[in-house]
C-alpha cells in the first residue's frame, strides 16, 4: 500500500476537499453574532438628521442657559445611537434626576436625564450661588428642589421644541419626576430608544445630560428627516427669508422688565413680614433690563403710557 500510486482523480478529491474546509473557516471568521430582540430600526440617513438637528439644540441651549443662569455654560454635542429601551435604563445612575417628557399631539414619550452633580450645581445657581461648589452629592432630588428645577426645565424643553421644527411641531412637556431609572415604564424593554448624548459645562464643573426617543416616533417622520440634510445645505434666498419673516410676524414673545436686586439669605426671606422693608440698591437713575425670552435684549426706564405702565427704550444690550 505504500507504492500505490494515486490517480489524478484522487489527487482531484483532496484538493476539493482542502479547498471547501478553507471555505468553511473564511465564512465562519466573516459571521457576526445578531440579536433580533434589537434590530437596528433607524436608517442611517434618519440618524445623521437627528444627528445634525440635536447640534443645533445644544448650541441653542448652552446660549439660553447662560442667559438665564447668567454664568458662562456650554452643551457640546456628543453622539446619537440606538439602543433597547432596556439597555437604556440599565446604562443610567441610580438615583438619577430623569424626567418623562409627553410630545404633544403624539401620545409617545420621551426621556431627559441630567447628571445629579450638574442639577446640584444648578439648584445652587438659581438660589443665589455662584454654582462653584465641587462636593460630591449622593441623596435624591427633594420635590421642592424638584419645584425649583421647573423653570430651568421649560428652558431647555423651549429650544428642544424650536430644533424639532425642522423635523415637525411638537410640545414636549414634563409628564413626570423618576428618581429611579427602573420605575420607568413608558417602553417594553426590547424597544428600540434613539439616545442623544450632549456634556454640559458649567464653569469648572460638567456633567451629561441624555435624550432619549422612541423609534417609532422618529420613524414616522422618515421622509422629514431625509430630506433635512439636502435643505440644510442650500443657501437661503431673499425669497426665503421674506417667508420666514412673514411666519414669525405673528409669534408671541415674553417682555419682563427686570430690577436686578441684591442677595438675600433664605432664612431672613422666610422670616419677612408685613410691614417689614428690603433695600434694593438701586438707583432710580439707573436704567434696567428687558428680558425677551429670558434673554437680555434691550435697557431702559419704567414709564406710564396713559393708565397702563410702559418701557421706554433707551440702548440695546451688550
Amino acid at each position: 500500500m505504500a507504492d500505490r500510486i494515486l490517480s489524478q482523480s484522487e489527487i482531484d478529491n483532496v484538493f476539493r476537499n482542502i479547498r471547501d474546509h478553507e471555505a468553511e473557516d473564511n465564512a465562519s471568521k466573516k459571521a457576526q453574532l445578531y440579536d433580533f430582540r434589537r434590530p437596528e430600526r433607524i436608517a442611517k440617513d434618519q440618524i445623521q438628521s437627528i444627528h445634525l438637528v440635536h447640534e443645533n439644540f445644544a448650541r441653542s441651549v448652552g446660549s439660553s442657559l447662560s442667559a438665564f443662569l447668567r454664568s458662562h455654560i456650554v452643551a457640546n454635542f456628543i453622539s446619537v445611537e440606538q439602543l433597547s429601551f432596556a439597555d437604556f435604563v440599565r446604562s443610567l445612575p441610580t438615583p438619577s434626576c430623569l424626567v418623562a417628557l409627553g410630545a404633544h399631539p403624539y401620545e409617545d414619550n420621551a426621556i431627559l436625564q441630567l447628571d445629579r452633580a450638574l442639577v446640584f450645581i444648578i439648584l445652587e445657581m438659581l438660589l443665589g450661588g455662584g454654582g462653584k461648589a465641587t462636593l460630591k452629592v449622593e441623596r435624591d432630588i427633594t420635590e421642592i428642589e424638584r419645584g425649583v428645577l421647573d423653570s430651568l426645565f421649560r428652558i431647555i424643553l423651549q429650544d428642544l421644541r424650536f430644533a424639532w421644527q425642522s423635523i415637525t411641531t411638537i410640545d414636549f412637556f414634563v409628564q413626570s419626576h423618576v428618581s429611579d431609572s427602573q420605575l420607568l415604564q413608558i417602553l417594553a424593554q426590547d424597544d428600540a430608544v434613539v439616545v442623544v448624548s450632549m456634556e454640559v459645562r458649567v464653569g469648572e464643573n460638567s456633567g451629561l445630560m441624555h435624550l432619549g426617543f422612541p423609534s417609532m416616533l422618529i420613524k414616522m417622520f422618515r421622509e422629514k428627516t431625509v430630506q433635512q440634510p439636502a435643505s440644510r445645505r442650500r443657501e437661503a434666498t431673499q425669497e426665503d427669508h421674506a417667508r420666514v419673516i412673514k411666519r414669525i410676524k405673528s409669534a408671541k414673545v415674553d417682555l419682563e422688565a427686570r430690577l436686578a436686586g441684591p442677595s438675600l439669605r433664605l432664612e431672613r426671606l422666610v422670616n419677612l413680614k408685613v410691614g417689614d422693608v428690603l433695600a434694593l440698591n438701586y438707583p432710580l437713575s439707573k436704567d434696567i433690563d428687558l428680558m425677551l425670552n429670558g434673554k437680555n435684549k434691550f435697557t431702559g426706564r419704567i414709564v406710564t403710557a396713559g393708565q397702563k405702565l410702559g418701557f421706554q427704550v433707551n440702548t440695546m444690550a451688550d
